[in-house]
Protein backbone atom coordinates (compact mmCIF):
# COMPACT_ATOMS: atom_id res chain seq x y z
CA UNK A 1 0.00 0.00 0.00
CA UNK A 2 1.09 3.37 -0.94
CA UNK A 3 2.55 5.84 2.07
CA UNK A 4 0.81 8.35 2.87
CA UNK A 5 2.08 11.99 2.72
CA UNK A 6 2.36 13.16 6.58
CA UNK A 7 -0.11 16.36 7.01
CA UNK A 8 0.08 19.41 8.90
CA UNK A 9 -2.84 17.67 11.11
CA UNK A 10 -0.80 14.55 11.31
CA UNK A 11 2.34 16.22 12.89
CA UNK A 12 2.68 16.73 17.13
CA UNK A 13 3.04 20.32 17.94
CA UNK A 14 6.59 19.74 19.12
CA UNK A 15 7.87 18.62 15.46
CA UNK A 16 11.25 20.65 14.09
CA UNK A 17 10.65 24.10 12.11
CA UNK A 18 12.11 22.03 9.54
CA UNK A 19 9.29 19.74 9.39
CA UNK A 20 6.66 22.58 9.80
CA UNK A 21 8.40 24.69 7.31
CA UNK A 22 8.75 24.72 3.67
CA UNK A 23 12.14 24.92 2.20
CA UNK A 24 13.55 28.06 0.38
CA UNK A 25 13.17 25.90 -3.15
CA UNK A 26 9.70 25.50 -2.64
CA UNK A 27 9.17 29.25 -1.47
CA UNK A 28 11.06 30.40 -4.34
CA UNK A 29 9.00 28.68 -6.48
CA UNK A 30 5.42 30.51 -4.46
CA UNK A 31 7.24 33.63 -5.04
CA UNK A 32 7.42 33.11 -8.95
CA UNK A 33 4.01 31.72 -9.21
CA UNK A 34 2.67 35.09 -7.77
CA UNK A 35 5.04 37.61 -9.70
CA UNK A 36 4.47 35.41 -13.39
CA UNK A 37 1.08 34.19 -12.74
CA UNK A 38 1.49 31.19 -14.31
CA UNK A 39 2.93 27.69 -12.97
CA UNK A 40 4.12 26.94 -16.02
CA UNK A 41 6.56 29.81 -16.38
CA UNK A 42 7.69 29.72 -12.79
CA UNK A 43 8.31 26.28 -13.63
CA UNK A 44 10.90 27.81 -15.85
CA UNK A 45 12.43 30.75 -14.09
CA UNK A 46 12.85 27.72 -11.36
CA UNK A 47 14.76 25.05 -13.72
CA UNK A 48 12.07 22.49 -13.13
CA UNK A 49 9.37 21.02 -15.18
CA UNK A 50 5.67 21.94 -14.92
CA UNK A 51 4.80 18.46 -13.48
CA UNK A 52 7.61 19.04 -10.82
CA UNK A 53 6.25 22.78 -10.13
CA UNK A 54 2.65 21.15 -9.41
CA UNK A 55 3.93 18.53 -7.26
CA UNK A 56 5.71 20.91 -5.09
CA UNK A 57 2.59 23.06 -4.83
CA UNK A 58 0.91 20.43 -3.77
CA UNK A 59 3.64 19.21 -0.95
CA UNK A 60 3.52 22.50 0.43
CA UNK A 61 0.10 22.74 0.57
CA UNK A 62 0.10 19.62 2.28
CA UNK A 63 2.60 20.63 4.63
CA UNK A 64 1.00 24.01 5.80
CA UNK A 65 -2.64 23.05 5.89
CA UNK A 66 -4.23 25.33 3.02
CA UNK A 67 -4.78 26.01 -0.21
CA UNK A 68 -1.61 28.04 -2.06
CA UNK A 69 -2.68 28.46 -5.53
CA UNK A 70 -6.14 28.21 -7.58
CA UNK A 71 -5.31 26.79 -11.20
CA UNK A 72 -7.34 27.04 -14.34
CA UNK A 73 -6.81 27.01 -17.95
CA UNK A 74 -6.29 30.90 -17.33
CA UNK A 75 -3.52 30.42 -15.12
CA UNK A 76 -2.42 30.54 -11.55
CA UNK A 77 -3.55 32.48 -8.65
CA UNK A 78 -2.83 32.45 -5.79
CA UNK A 79 -5.81 32.18 -2.46
CA UNK A 80 -6.25 34.81 0.01
CA UNK A 81 -3.94 32.28 2.13
CA UNK A 82 -1.19 32.22 -0.31
CA UNK A 83 -0.85 35.85 -0.58
CA UNK A 84 -0.71 35.82 2.93
CA UNK A 85 2.34 33.34 2.64
CA UNK A 86 3.90 34.64 0.02
CA UNK A 87 4.41 37.96 2.04
CA UNK A 88 6.11 35.67 4.29
CA UNK A 89 8.03 33.90 1.99
CA UNK A 90 9.14 36.67 1.17
CA UNK A 91 10.78 37.93 4.07
CA UNK A 92 11.94 34.43 4.76
CA UNK A 93 13.76 34.43 1.12
CA UNK A 94 15.01 37.83 1.91
CA UNK A 95 16.79 36.54 5.03
CA UNK A 96 18.13 33.48 3.32
CA UNK A 97 19.80 35.78 0.41
CA UNK A 98 21.30 38.04 3.04
CA UNK A 99 22.66 35.00 5.26
CA UNK A 100 24.19 33.84 1.70
CA UNK A 101 25.77 36.97 1.79
CA UNK A 102 27.04 37.21 4.83
CA UNK A 103 28.42 33.36 4.46
CA UNK A 104 30.14 34.51 1.07
CA UNK A 105 31.92 37.78 2.62
CA UNK A 106 33.36 34.41 5.60
CA UNK A 107 34.71 32.43 2.27
CA UNK A 108 36.03 35.74 0.72
CA UNK A 109 37.93 36.72 4.39
CA UNK A 110 39.06 32.71 4.52
CA UNK A 111 40.22 33.09 1.46
CA UNK A 112 42.12 36.41 0.95
CA UNK A 113 45.25 34.97 3.50
CA UNK A 114 46.75 31.34 3.58
CA UNK A 115 49.17 30.78 6.39
CA UNK A 116 51.50 27.36 5.88
CA UNK A 117 53.87 26.17 8.49
CA UNK A 118 56.30 23.45 6.77
CA UNK A 119 59.78 22.09 7.82
CA UNK A 120 62.70 23.18 6.24
CA UNK A 121 62.80 20.84 3.22
CA UNK A 122 59.93 20.80 1.77
CA UNK A 123 59.67 25.02 2.52
CA UNK A 124 63.27 25.19 0.93
CA UNK A 125 63.20 22.62 -1.81
CA UNK A 126 58.78 21.94 -2.75
CA UNK A 127 56.78 24.98 -1.46
CA UNK A 128 58.54 27.38 -3.85
CA UNK A 129 56.69 25.17 -6.65
CA UNK A 130 53.57 24.66 -5.16
CA UNK A 131 52.95 28.05 -4.23
CA UNK A 132 53.75 29.51 -7.45
CA UNK A 133 50.72 27.02 -9.03
CA UNK A 134 48.65 28.45 -6.28
CA UNK A 135 49.39 32.11 -7.40
CA UNK A 136 48.43 31.17 -11.16
CA UNK A 137 44.98 29.94 -9.51
CA UNK A 138 44.16 32.58 -6.76
CA UNK A 139 46.14 35.75 -7.95
CA UNK A 140 44.19 37.26 -4.74
CA UNK A 141 45.40 35.28 -1.90
CA UNK A 142 48.14 36.38 0.25
CA UNK A 143 50.17 33.90 1.40
CA UNK A 144 52.34 33.67 4.58
CA UNK A 145 55.18 30.87 5.07
CA UNK A 146 56.63 30.10 8.73
CA UNK A 147 59.50 27.57 8.45
CA UNK A 148 60.48 25.20 10.85
CA UNK A 149 61.33 21.93 12.25
CA UNK A 150 58.57 19.33 12.41
CA UNK A 151 57.83 20.20 15.78
CA UNK A 152 57.77 23.83 15.27
CA UNK A 153 55.06 23.27 13.15
CA UNK A 154 52.92 20.98 14.96
CA UNK A 155 53.14 23.78 17.13
CA UNK A 156 51.89 26.85 14.88
CA UNK A 157 49.14 24.23 13.73
CA UNK A 158 47.45 23.86 17.24
CA UNK A 159 47.97 27.41 18.26
CA UNK A 160 45.96 28.09 15.05
CA UNK A 161 48.83 30.02 13.71
CA UNK A 162 48.62 28.26 10.24
CA UNK A 163 46.01 27.08 8.41
CA UNK A 164 47.78 23.48 6.59
CA UNK A 165 51.24 22.06 7.47
CA UNK A 166 53.68 20.28 5.66
CA UNK A 167 56.52 17.16 8.08
CA UNK A 168 58.93 15.13 6.96
CA UNK A 169 59.16 12.34 9.72
CA UNK A 170 58.14 8.63 10.91
CA UNK A 171 55.04 9.81 12.26
CA UNK A 172 52.61 12.28 12.73
CA UNK A 173 52.50 14.52 15.66
CA UNK A 174 50.13 14.08 17.95
CA UNK A 175 46.66 16.11 17.75
CA UNK A 176 46.87 16.08 13.87
CA UNK A 177 45.33 14.65 11.31
CA UNK A 178 48.02 13.98 7.66
CA UNK A 179 47.78 12.63 4.41
CA UNK A 180 51.17 11.39 2.62
CA UNK A 181 52.39 13.68 -0.10
CA UNK A 182 55.21 11.95 -1.16
CA UNK A 183 58.14 10.52 -0.25
CA UNK A 184 62.30 11.75 0.17
CA UNK A 185 65.36 9.92 0.84
CA UNK A 186 68.55 10.81 3.38
CA UNK A 187 72.05 10.13 2.29
CA UNK A 188 75.14 10.43 3.64
CA UNK A 189 77.50 13.60 1.69
CA UNK A 190 80.90 14.20 2.57
CA UNK A 191 83.29 16.77 1.09
CA UNK A 192 85.18 15.39 -2.17
CA UNK A 193 88.19 15.58 0.32
CA UNK A 194 87.08 13.69 2.93
CA UNK A 195 88.31 10.12 3.60
CA UNK A 196 84.93 8.64 2.77
CA UNK A 197 84.57 10.31 -0.77
CA UNK A 198 87.48 7.35 -1.67
CA UNK A 199 85.85 4.07 -0.13
CA UNK A 200 85.39 1.38 -2.36
CA UNK A 201 82.92 0.21 -0.12
CA UNK A 202 79.37 1.30 1.32
CA UNK A 203 79.28 2.26 5.05
CA UNK A 204 78.29 0.05 7.86
CA UNK A 205 75.37 1.00 10.16
CA UNK A 206 77.86 0.81 12.99
CA UNK A 207 80.65 3.05 11.08
CA UNK A 208 77.88 5.64 10.55
CA UNK A 209 76.39 5.61 14.34
CA UNK A 210 80.03 5.85 15.74
CA UNK A 211 81.51 8.78 13.82
CA UNK A 212 80.72 12.88 14.59
CA UNK A 213 77.94 14.14 12.43
CA UNK A 214 77.29 17.57 11.28
CA UNK A 215 73.07 17.20 12.39
CA UNK A 216 69.99 19.10 12.29
CA UNK A 217 68.66 20.03 15.84
CA UNK A 218 66.73 17.23 17.71
CA UNK A 219 63.02 17.98 16.64
CA UNK A 220 63.40 18.16 12.75
CA UNK A 221 62.22 15.22 10.57
CA UNK A 222 65.85 14.37 9.36
CA UNK A 223 67.01 14.02 12.84
CA UNK A 224 64.03 11.71 13.98
CA UNK A 225 64.56 9.84 10.81
CA UNK A 226 68.25 9.62 11.24
CA UNK A 227 67.84 8.41 15.14
CA UNK A 228 65.27 5.82 14.32
CA UNK A 229 67.21 4.46 11.43
CA UNK A 230 70.55 4.37 14.08
CA UNK A 231 68.51 3.46 17.23
CA UNK A 232 69.17 6.67 19.02
CA UNK A 233 72.97 6.15 18.86
CA UNK A 234 73.90 9.39 16.00
CA UNK A 235 76.44 11.07 17.31
CA UNK A 236 76.71 14.96 16.79
CA UNK A 237 79.72 16.83 15.48
CA UNK A 238 77.46 19.64 15.62
CA UNK A 239 73.83 20.30 15.29
CA UNK A 240 72.76 22.80 13.22
CA UNK A 241 68.62 24.43 12.86
CA UNK A 242 68.98 24.88 9.46
CA UNK A 243 69.60 22.67 5.87
CA UNK A 244 70.77 25.22 4.42
CA UNK A 245 73.70 25.23 7.23
CA UNK A 246 74.36 21.97 7.46
CA UNK A 247 75.35 21.65 3.72
CA UNK A 248 77.63 24.70 4.48
CA UNK A 249 79.36 23.03 7.01
CA UNK A 250 80.03 19.50 4.53
CA UNK A 251 81.00 21.90 2.20
CA UNK A 252 83.27 23.10 3.81
CA UNK A 253 84.94 20.32 4.86
CA UNK A 254 83.76 20.36 8.62
CA UNK A 255 82.78 16.59 8.61
CA UNK A 256 80.16 14.42 7.30
CA UNK A 257 76.34 14.64 6.86
CA UNK A 258 73.04 13.19 6.34
CA UNK A 259 70.79 15.06 4.55
CA UNK A 260 67.55 14.84 2.15
CA UNK A 261 68.23 13.68 -1.49
CA UNK A 262 66.02 16.57 -2.49
CA UNK A 263 68.21 19.23 -0.82
CA UNK A 264 71.98 18.19 -2.17
CA UNK A 265 71.09 17.68 -5.88
CA UNK A 266 72.70 20.85 -7.22
CA UNK A 267 76.02 20.12 -4.46
CA UNK A 268 75.93 16.67 -6.14
CA UNK A 269 75.65 17.68 -9.32
CA UNK A 270 78.26 20.43 -9.51
CA UNK A 271 80.78 18.13 -7.43
CA UNK A 272 80.75 19.67 -4.34
CA UNK A 273 79.16 16.68 -2.18
CA UNK A 274 80.12 13.63 -2.96
CA UNK A 275 77.32 10.76 -1.87
CA UNK A 276 78.48 7.79 0.21
CA UNK A 277 76.59 4.33 -0.06
CA UNK A 278 75.72 3.05 2.80
CA UNK A 279 74.38 -0.38 3.76
CA UNK A 280 72.03 -1.93 6.09
CA UNK A 281 70.37 1.56 7.57
CA UNK A 282 66.44 2.60 6.29
CA UNK A 283 67.02 6.41 5.68
CA UNK A 284 63.27 6.65 3.37
CA UNK A 285 60.99 9.11 4.54
CA UNK A 286 57.62 10.10 3.73
CA UNK A 287 56.33 13.87 3.01
CA UNK A 288 53.20 14.34 4.75
CA UNK A 289 50.54 17.29 4.50
CA UNK A 290 49.05 17.94 8.32
CA UNK A 291 46.37 20.08 10.09
CA UNK A 292 44.37 19.80 13.38
CA UNK A 293 42.42 16.80 14.34
CA UNK A 294 38.85 17.08 12.67
CA UNK A 295 39.86 20.06 10.67
CA UNK A 296 40.31 19.47 7.02
CA UNK A 297 41.39 21.95 4.88
CA UNK A 298 39.35 23.76 2.73
CA UNK A 299 39.45 26.90 0.89
CA UNK A 300 42.52 28.13 -0.45
CA UNK A 301 44.56 25.50 2.27
CA UNK A 302 42.44 22.31 0.20
CA UNK A 303 43.72 23.53 -2.92
CA UNK A 304 47.39 24.00 -2.09
CA UNK A 305 46.93 20.06 -1.08
CA UNK A 306 45.51 19.08 -4.36
CA UNK A 307 48.37 20.84 -6.21
CA UNK A 308 51.16 18.66 -3.78
CA UNK A 309 49.29 15.57 -4.56
CA UNK A 310 48.87 16.18 -8.69
CA UNK A 311 52.58 17.12 -8.33
CA UNK A 312 52.01 20.24 -9.89
CA UNK A 313 54.69 22.90 -9.27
Amino acid sequence: MARREESAEDRPPGASLAHRVPDLGALELLLAVARLGSLGGAARECGITQPAASSRIRSMERQLGVALVDRSPRGSRLTDAGALVTDWARRVVEAAEAFDAGAQALRDRRDSRLRVAASMTIAEYLLPGWLIALRARRPDTAVSLLAGNSAAVAERLLADEADVGFVEGLSVPSGLDSVVIGHDRLIVVTAPAHPWARRRRPLTAQELATTPLILREKGSGTRQVLDAALGGLARPLIELSSTTAVKASTVSGAGPAVLSELAVGDELSLRRLVSIPVDGVALRRDLRAVWPTGHRPVGPARELLSLTRSGKG
